[in-house]
């Protein structure tokens, strides 16, 4: 990946995080601002990206931040893995997009009715076992679910295990010395949100 400098005056953390709630209002009210198959976009952008958020996501096909967030090409640096997971590669792609493009706004997007989550969930449970890669999986998101309590409806479990896990997410990052560093400097902001599966609504998490 080439590195690119062409960010150098990025827009607030917080004025990202109104454009990104801003534009989920448009998508609920069902007006978005305008196409996001526009060619001239992409004519510019070839000379350069300037995400002004970077989205840690679900890979689930039914929560696409472009959408959710009513954004256009270059406006969101997405990464996605089922669960919203980390990793040292997803770790990577945040520190470049922090570092050379100059984001300054990191949102971990969880959902509601999250199958990585119930997968873990059912794991924790009831021992339920999953194939050897979704297993590895499943044990970035079981950490987690450690104050789940078992008596809870599986409705009570699953709210509080999707939200357990975006604030772990966040966590991670948070005590990542790359993460710490980020957060010292004052610009950089963190926020942990949860999308509505059967409207699009997010919701962020205090």
């Amino acid at each position: 990946m080439a590195v690119q400098h062409v960010n150098d005056n990025p827009i607030s953390a917080d004025d990202a995080l109104a454009r990104l709630m801003d534009g989920n209002a448009r998508f609920l009210r069902g007006e978005p601002r305008c196409s996001h198959t526009h060619r001239e976009v992409l004519a510019d952008l070839a000379k350069g990206q300037r995400p002004f958020a970077i989205i840690l996501g679900c890979s689930d096909s039914r929560v696409p931040p472009e959408l959710i967030f009513d954004a256009v090409f270059g406006e969101l640096f997405i990464i996605r893995m089922a669960g919203n997971v980390g990793s040292p590669e997803v770790w990577g792609s945040i520190q470049y997009a922090v570092i050379h493009l100059k984001t300054l706004l990191l949102m971990v997007l969880g959902h509601e009715g999250c199958g990585a989550v119930q997968a873990a969930l059912a794991a924790k449970f009831q021992g339920a076992q999953e194939k050897s890669r979704i297993m590895v999986l499943l044990q970035n998101i079981l950490p987690a679910l450690e104050d789940i309590a078992p008596h809870l409806s599986p409705k009570q479990q699953m709210k509080l295990a999707v939200e357990a896990n975006v604030r772990w997410t966040m966590h991670q990052l948070l005590e990542s010395p790359e993460g710490r560093e980020r957060m010292a400097e004052g610009r950089m902001k963190l926020v942990g949100a949860v999308c509505d599966i059967s409207t699009g609504r997010v919701r962020l998490l205090s």
